[in-house]
């Protein structure tokens, strides 16, 4: 016997020998045993979690705290569904679903899985360049594409080695595993400091109240500002108070959509049962396997992001403009910490306003010249009170964000903490999602995990996310994580669908296929997640659509439609497939 198989049976072991003792025993041998739930934690709490987190406090306050909470309560139900159907077959999805749904349900999600791993790879190298070069070794590292490039290679070939570790069971793996835990808990714990620290802040005490409410789903807050920021917008100038309601709203739901992706994405869907499976867990292990999900994920998840929020909001959140933005000279407001920022944000105001012809003759400026004085002025004399509207559009770097845990830390630490837990969230994401990508290619192509194919498709996530510099030049690296997840939102119903359809299969569960009221309960939670997610997707597209050239806009839509197309076919075809059986078994008489 090798040594993986007497691993697994001493795990086996384990769990029945704790279940024949009951109470605190089964506890301490779930704790003991968990394991895919950390690594769904570790992707789950990488740079796309954070940056939503960050940017929905800043936005939204408390009021919007509930978007996450909702997001990982489907992404826990639809994880129970795959793991159930898994563990009780003992069999990989892909083929299942392929076999006894639709293939081109199962090829979707695997196609889907893989642009997602190479999409989500670049924001985490992004980030972990953002955290080197704003926080860590602040003015050791310029901002050149060669730097980009040298800093994005060195975490590619960390990141491989990490992957190879984690492939090796044995020690190896067990570091691999401390190594993710440890990290997971030192995010929380810092975070979950602020948020204790605050709240006993005798000058400025977090408000609980208005906290707790924020977790209660409100449909209201998707087209509307906050309460605050409405009462800012009834202040401003008439004629541009839509023009501000209309920039908060679709910059809020942006960050909505991409905080709710970043919960649960298409490509740890993949990762869950294979992780699973790679570890030897069958129908014994389906109780291990929600709990895991539980702790080792959703328990995680909420806390930081939700204390991340927390600590946003109350840094952030209509925050008041420095004296120096709040200045009528030009001169004084190039010196605030966020104008450069906040100057693209004004100019689309004062573009609003004058026109696209008289905006571009106030653009004019000289190549030693950063910003045009003449757009400059103009900003210079906007209101107060569109200054702070303004203010809460700037998409902040990494050394700015990092003040939500100045209170905690005080300056200079905090700089220090956000940038290695940054750094690490990126970094611990990026290995998963290549080690993701490796049993997609070892699934698209029948090889064996370990092999050749896996390597590649491992290599092919890391290349494709250290090649992030030539494909974004934004303003703010952490904000390539909202636009990487608002487009793995677009693609996540397909595998909610997929999962409900499996949990409703008689010829893929047989005799474990639940029933009664359990099968009720499955099916209200799961077409409940379906639905929210499907919502949540063609807004995403919808806007995506909308905001493109035409070109993109017929590729988008042509994708969509040739996709719906299949889908159809495949259920077509997969309802006519017994019926040809059955016919050529006549003949055959």
């Amino acid at each position: 016997m090798s040594d993986n198989s007497k691993k697994i049976e001493s795990d086996r072991q384990i769990l029945k020998d704790a279940q024949e003792k009951g109470g605190t025993a089964v506890l301490g041998a779930f704790f003991k045993l968990s394991g895919p739930g950390w690594l769904q934690s570790a992707i789950t709490l990488g740079g796309g979690s954070l940056s939503g987190a960050l940017f929905l406090g800043v936005l939204g306050g408390y009021s919007l705290l509930w978007i996450q909470l909702l997001a990982i309560i489907m992404g826990v139900v639809m994880l129970s569904a795959i793991s159930y159907v898994t563990l009780s077959t003992g069999q990989r999805p892909f083929q299942q679903i392929n076999q006894h749904i639709n293939p081109a349900l199962g090829w979707g999600w695997l196609i889907a899985t893989a642009l997602a791993n190479m999409i989500w790879c670049m924001p985490q190298f992004s980030l972990c360049y953002a955290a080197l070069e704003k926080n860590l070794l602040k003015g050791s590292i310029g901002d050149s594409l060669n730097e980009k490039l040298m800093v994005s290679a060195c975490f590619l070939v960390a990141a491989g080695i990490a992957v190879v570790m984690n492939s090796r069971q044995g020690l190896a793996a067990k570091v691999f595993d401390y190594f993710l835990k440890g990290l997971i808990g030192v995010i929380v714990l810092c975070f979950f400091g602020v948020v204790v620290f605050m709240t006993f802040d005798a000058d400025n005490p977090l408000k609980w109240g208005e906290i707790l409410a924020g977790f209660i789903p409100n449909l209201s807050t998707w087209n509307n500002p906050t309460e605050e920021m409405q009462l800012l917008i009834a202040n401003a100038p008439s004629d541009f108070q839509a023009y501000w309601t209309k920039a908060v709203v679709d910059l809020k739901q942006n960050v909505m959509i991409a905080s709710a992706a970043t919960a649960v994405g298409i490509n740890m869907t993949f990762l869950l049962p294979y992780s699973m499976l790679a570890r030897g867990w069958d129908k014994p292990f389906r109780g291990l396997a929600r709990f895991d999900l539980s702790t080792g994920m959703a328990i995680p998840y909420i806390l930081v992001t939700s204390c991340v929020v927390i600590a946003s909001a109350s840094q952030f959140h209509n925050m008041t403009p420095d004296a120096s933005l709040l200045s009528n000279d030009p001169t004084e407001n190039a010196k605030s910490d966020v104008y450069e920022k906040a100057y693209a944000v004004y100019s689309k105001r004062i573009q609003e306003e004058v026109g696209e012809q008289e905006f571009k003759t106030l653009s004019i400026k000289s190549e030693d010249e950063k910003y045009a004085p003449a757009l400059a002025q103009k900003i210079a004399e906007l209101s107060d009170v569109e200054k702070q509207i303004g203010l809460s559009l700037v998409k902040r770097d990494t050394s700015q964000l990092a003040s939500s845990l100045t209170p905690l830390l005080g300056e200079k630490n905090a700089n220090i903490i956000f940038g290695i837990g940054i750094c690490g969230m990126g970094f611990s994401t990026i290995i998963i999602l290549m080690l993701i990508n490796g049993y997609v290619f070892t699934e698209m192509l029948g090889a064996k995990p370990g092999g050749a194919m896996h390597v590649t498709g491992c290599l092919i996530a890391g290349v494709s996310g250290a090649a992030w510099p030539f494909l974004w030049s934004g303003d703010s690296q952490i904000w390539l994580s909202i636009i990487a997840s608002s487009f793995g939102m677009m693609l996540l119903p397909i595998a909610y669908i997929t999962f409900a359809l499996m949990m409703n299969s008689k010829k893929i569960l047989g005799e474990n296929k639940p029933t009664g009221l359990s099968m009720i309960i499955w099916n209200v939670l799961m077409i409940a997640s379906v639905i929210v997610a499907s919502i949540w997707a063609g807004t995403a597209f919808y806007g995506k659509v909308m905001t493109n050239e035409l070109p993109v806009q017929i590729g988008l839509i042509t994708i969509l439609v040739v996709y719906v197309i299949l889908v159809i076919a495949g259920f077509v075809l997969k309802k006519s497939q017994p019926k040809i059986a059955d016919a050529e078994a006549v003949d055959a008489e």
